[in-house]
């Protein structure tokens, strides 16, 4: 694949055309990658029983991994997807951040964090039972990511 940018002084608004004999899913992931840096608003290509669905990034409360598996989580269901940890990490808005070695939470859905110095905290989501724990090597940069947006808030 190559990569081609032509300079158009004329336009009135950036424009990305992506051409491709087929479309695959390298040419997805690169559409969801372009959506998420353009306007952090990608729908996921997730699965579930055997069916697709295109899940809004945004509805997403977390992600993790078991048995080698990623699932996306929203407030009420849970879904396969294709993508690793690391790919998401790159994919997603900075609504998004790795909390221990197996999970990313959207940061936009903590309700509350519950602080345990001997292990793991524990997360809760607004509007759902479920939670997550970071790792202690993970939870002074979640705090201060939250402070941090909690201080853009403030200036708004």
């Amino acid at each position: 694949m190559r990569v081609v940018i032509e300079v158009d002084e004329t336009l009135t608004e950036e424009c990305v055309v992506i051409k491709c004999k087929q479309l695959d899913e390298r040419v997805v992931k690169l559409q969801n990658a372009l959506s998420v840096q353009i306007n952090n608003d990608v729908d996921l290509l997730l699965y579930k029983e055997g069916k697709e669905y295109y899940i809004p990034a945004e509805q997403i409360v977390f992600f993790e991994t078991e048995n080698k598996q990623v699932f996306a989580h929203t407030k009420t269901d849970m879904y396969e997807t294709e993508y690793k940890l690391y790919e998401l990490e790159e994919l997603l808005s900075k609504d998004f951040m790795r909390v221990s070695k197996s999970t990313i939470v959207n940061l936009k859905h903590i309700f509350s964090i519950t602080k345990n110095i001997a292990s793991s905290s524990v997360v809760e989501f607004r509007d759902s039972h479920k939670r997550v724990y970071v790792s202690r090597n993970y939870y002074k940069a979640l705090i201060e990511q939250l402070d941090e947006r909690r201080k853009i808030m403030r200036g708004k």
